[in-house]
């Protein structure tokens, strides 16, 4: 069957999804309120990591169309939403631009069309809001209109795993549903996994990262007990890691980042309090160590200061990687930002390197940026390295000597956290 597609977000999960299903065939449109993104879309400049210039230069001449009209959709017979689900003040997600996205849907599908949530929310959220907008068409949903949930899982800057060899999850409101999610994601996935049903669908999304929130939640506690036990956790975790059973291993940090570790066990937590008014106590209690984490940091990088002789306030303080992820510029949610904050409050002369980043601020203050790490290695009191970019060769780590907090656990000549 042809498909003629609708991804509605162009970010970070929307264009790799244009970009395999230009490589299927599929004639896509590419929806985003953004003017400015799609300007530079179509002037083949990306935004996305993952997706070079080139990539998408390709991907315009070959069927994908960036359009902030709605009225470009009317033809599509499939309706992809990959927007954003932030936190609302109460810990909640903000379905805004999902409800914004299902509207406009709404107005323009016909019967035996195909619409897909892709964004991460609590479970419900396909059958409880999306379907209900969806039959103000006058259509009903898993009998005129097909709905399905199929949760992102992209890894932004994994070199190994894209959205093309990473196990597509689908499930649908009926089985009519699921299997024309699944024929769509079988054109753009080497394999499809099928859940019984949506709600499944969009918990295993919220499992995956609550896994991960958690464990890594006992490494930074650990982490902080063993440095006061006089233990090297990263060699502990090392030698942990050799069994080849029953173990994976998890790393300490100054703290998680990105949408998905900080964002998406909330949703969870705080579905449950307002569903069944009963705490989700892990989550909560691994949200409030790895929030901890940048202070924690601050902490840390003041006791070596004054190991050092010198007081926080007024030293040259030097941040290693301001990104949430090595070898990426993306800065969703990077604690960099937390430990900044606590720095500047302390009196820290705060200075970056990430050759990722041009201009950074924390706080609403521009924070200098350092282009030689050479010679920073000389003229600054301290270092903190809070994201091991591959341009940060053991060498250049190496000349900090025992000025470096290293976070990452990579060096052996400075402190580790």
């Amino acid at each position: 069957m042809s498909f003629k597609l609708a991804v509605i977000g162009t970010g970070y999960v929307g264009l790799p999804l244009i970009r395999e299903a230009i490589r299927a065939g599929i004639p896509t449109f590419g929806f985003d309120i953004d003017l400015d993104r799609l300007g530079e879309m179509r002037a083949g400049r990306s935004r996305v990591d993952d997706i070079s210039d080139d990539e998408l230069a390709t991907m315009l001449t070959n069927g994908f169309t960036p359009t902030a009209e709605p009225s470009d959709l009317d033809e599509c017979d499939t309706y992809v939403i990959c927007v954003p689900t932030p936190l609302t003040e109460d810990g909640g997600p903000d379905l805004s631009a999902v409800i914004s996205s299902a509207e406009m849907i709404a107005k323009r599908v016909r019967p035996g069309d195909l619409v897909v949530l892709e964004s991460t929310t609590y479970p419900g959220t396909t059958e409880e809001v999306v379907g209900p907008i969806l039959e103000t068409s006058g259509h009903v949903v898993g009998r005129d209109i097909l709905l399905a949930f199929s949760p992102e899982r992209i890894d932004p800057g994994n070199p190994r795993f894209s959205l093309r060899n990473t196990p597509k999850v689908v499930g649908g409101v009926d089985e009519r549903s699921t299997a024309r999610a699944t024929e769509l994601y079988s054109r753009v996935c080497d394999e499809v996994v099928i859940a019984s049903g949506t709600r499944e669908a969009e918990l295993a999304k919220l499992l995956e990262n609550t896994y991960r929130h958690v464990n890594i939640a006992l490494m930074n506690e650990l982490a902080q007990l063993a440095h006061e036990l006089d233990i090297d956790l990263w060699e502990s975790i090392r030698c942990a890691s050799t069994k080849p059973f029953g173990f994976h291993a998890f790393y300490p940090g100054p703290g998680v980042g990105g949408h998905c570790i900080p964002i998406d066990p909330n949703y969870l937590s705080h579905h449950i309090r307002s569903r069944l008014r009963h705490p989700f106590r892990f989550v909560e209690l691994a949200q409030e160590i790895n929030a901890g984490m940048p202070a924690y940091v601050a902490r840390r990088t003041q006791d070596l200061l004054n190991d050092l002789g010198r007081p926080v306030r007024g030293s040259r303080i030097l941040l290693l990687g301001v990104t949430y992820k090595e070898n990426i510029a993306d800065q969703r949610e990077s604690p960099a930002r937390d430990v900044a904050t606590a720095l500047l409050h302390l009196g820290a002369d705060l200075h970056y390197w990430d050759p990722y980043v041009a201009q950074w601020q924390s706080g609403g203050s521009p924070i200098p940026r350092v282009m030689d790490v050479a010679e920073a290695a000389v003229d600054m009191d301290c270092a903190i390295l809070l994201q091991n970019h591959r341009e940060l060769t053991p060498d250049r780590l190496a000349a900090f000597g025992q000025k470096l907090l290293d976070t990452r656990g990579v060096t052996v000549t400075g402190r580790r956290l």
